[in-house]
């Protein structure tokens, strides 16, 4: 008995292929969507990556090119001195106009 139902298949093999075929149709249009879904992410990450490289390549007025990432660590970290010829007579004579009286230097 238990040999008689280990043989026979769970659907006959005439019926059976009709939703085999439609499994393997539905796969086949999944892995086309994901496919399609995945050139559409890659041309978008492209296009963003050639448009950030030209920004960098046009850089902004003002802003330090390439050359500032070279610098050492501690060139980039020192204070720029403060002008006095930039400073009206009474800031020049309290000191600068951001720094209050009596609070530490930052």
């Amino acid at each position: 008995m238990l040999v008689l139902l280990g043989a026979t298949p769970a659907l006959p093999l005439d019926e059976a292929g009709k939703y085999v075929a439609g499994a393997y149709v539905v796969f086949l249009a999944l892995i086309v969507v994901y496919v399609a879904i995945m050139a559409a992410k890659l041309q978008r990450i492209e296009r963003e990556l050639r448009e950030l490289a030209s920004f960098a390549e046009q850089g902004l007025p003002g802003m330090p090119g390439r050359e500032a990432e070279d610098m050492p660590a501690d060139v980039k970290a020192q204070p720029v001195p403060v002008s006095d010829r930039n400073l009206t007579p009474s800031e020049a004579a309290t000191g600068r106009p951001d720094r209050v009286q009596g609070s530490p230097d930052v």
